[in-house]
């Protein structure tokens, strides 16, 4: 009887200590699943092509349009430059016929076919209101491939924010599995000690809870992975289901300084450029309404014909009489416009107003983007600092999880210890996943604002790779 019973109490340790050993290494259980689901037939979605499918986005495509609209218009424009000619037929043919009678004369009759074709030439010598429409058709094409241009990359920094997030809520799935493996674990012993007769129900009421919650926590992640599928689905324009790398690494480094950042993202931000376009319109439009004040010089040359078959205001009608004539007129012509009550000058006026405005906006731009560049920049050297000190943590809170368990075991501890040393696991984890996914982040961001590349080496302010361990260059990726 004895025997029976310390043999489970021997034998009970043993069972705890490798069932330990089973639920670290379930760490790596998943690569299996992954590789598996690689195998299926979908289309797969590299980062690095996101930017060409970005250009199926039905909201770039209608910024095109706006383009080729804006083409047309420039060229509509510059069309203005060139002669006109006009052709006009008053009655092609025109049929008249009439009777005039007066009592004491005879009386006249008309039957007759009659054509008139004129053709009108005009070539606009000096105009000055063109050079304006032709500047503001330019600046506005050039706005409209900005816009373009602009959409394109919040497109795909949007697109691979996306792209990052979905990565980053396969890795939380992953790590609530892990913990939920865990849960069970602890559980399972729990259970095992107060069948032995060594443990108590709180602590098996106590396990069951902490397993309740990791459940609900791994459903909320699920949920959460799938909404971020069918947003990076909306973006992409993707109407087949998909595959991404899973696996969630560093997509490269930035060995740009920040004066240097802050000065190419100043020098090539479109929207500036925009602003600058703008102002340089409103200029223009102003310029547009002192030149309707001015003279305009054009050359018209008219050329008329009358063809005609018939009789016209005969006594006697001869059907058979044909007759034509033409004449050419060739003038320079002179036009102005001198004085329409100040309409002109309190436009011209308004659109000066509407400049300076711009002015204002420019540099209220200048300054947000400085400030975001800076932002951005820091916040990567954040970033940096929080992926190596969570690596760290991670490696420490493994070791606590072991040795909480160990001292759980031997009966040393309680289990309470055992499901804090979980949750700090957990959620040193969680703080590492979400430090790679803002350190991409902020690498996008800095590429977007800067017009800079990311480096897929890390350099050191003298171009040299660095060697240090401790370094964010040095992690494994």
């Amino acid at each position: 009887m004895l025997k029976k019973v310390i043999n489970p109490i021997l034998f009970l340790p043993l069972a705890l200590f490798i069932n330990s050993l089973e639920v670290i290494a379930k760490e790596n259980k998943y690569f299996i699943d992954k590789v598996l689901e690689e195998k299926s037939n979908k289309l797969f979605i590299n980062y690095q092509e996101i930017e060409k499918i970005v250009l199926n986005n039905e909201e770039l495509k209608s910024l095109q349009n706006l383009v080729s609209s804006a083409s047309f218009n420039l060229s509509s424009q510059v069309a203005k430059r060139y002669p006109s000619l006009d052709f006009q037929a008053n009655g092609l043919p025109k049929y008249v016929a009439g009777r005039n009678y007066i009592s004491n004369s005879d009386t006249l009759r008309t039957s007759q076919f009659t054509a008139n074709p004129s053709l009108n030439i005009k070539w606009d010598l000096i105009k000055p209101l063109r050079g304006s429409e032709i500047k503001i058709a330019q600046e506005n094409l050039q706005i409209a491939l900005n816009n373009y241009e602009i959409k394109k990359k919040d497109l795909i920094q949007e697109a691979r924010m996306r792209y990052h997030k979905y990565q980053k809520s396969f890795q939380d799935i992953q790590n609530k599995k892990f913990t939920l493996n865990l849960s069970l674990t602890s559980l399972d012993n729990a259970q095992a000690k107060l069948d032995a007769g060594i443990g108590t129900k709180f602590e098996v009421l106590e396990a069951e809870a902490q397993l309740s919650r990791d459940k609900q926590s791994l459903n909320e992640k699920k949920i959460e992975h799938l909404i971020n599928k069918i947003s990076l689905r909306e973006i992409l324009n993707i109407k087949e289901d998909f595959a991404i790398n899973k696996e969630q690494n560093l997509i490269g480094f930035w060995n740009h300084r920040l004066k240097k950042n802050i000065n190419e993202g100043l020098d090539k931000n479109l929207s500036l450029k925009n602003l600058l376009l703008q102002k340089s319109i409103k200029n223009s439009q102003a310029n547009s309404f002192l030149s309707q004040n001015k003279p305009n010089i054009y050359i018209s040359n008219t050329f008329s014909s009358t063809f005609s078959k018939g009789d016209s205001l005969s006594t006697n009608l001869d059907f058979k009489e044909s007759g034509s004539n033409y004449t050419n007129t060739i003038s320079l012509n002179f036009a102005w416009n001198i004085f329409n009550g100040g309409q002109n000058m309190n436009s011209y006026k308004s659109k000066i107003a509407d400049a300076q405005a711009e002015e204002y906006a420019f540099k209220n731009l200048k300054n947000v983007l400085t400030t975001n560049i800076n932002k951005a920049y820091l916040n990567l050297k954040l970033n940096e600092e929080q992926i190596l000190t969570t690596l760290k943590e991670i490696e420490s809170s493994k070791e606590s999880v072991r040795l909480s368990r160990l001292r759980y075991d031997v009966g040393i501890s309680t289990l309470k210890d055992v499901l804090v040393r979980q949750s700090e696991l957990s959620n040193a984890k969680s703080k590492n996943i979400n430090a790679i996914y803002n350190y991409n982040l902020n690498l996008d961001k800095l590429e977007r604002l800067t017009f800079l590349e990311i480096s897929k080496n890390c350099l050191d302010n003298n171009n040299n790779k660095i060697k240090d361990r401790e370094s964010i260059c040095n992690i494994s990726r």
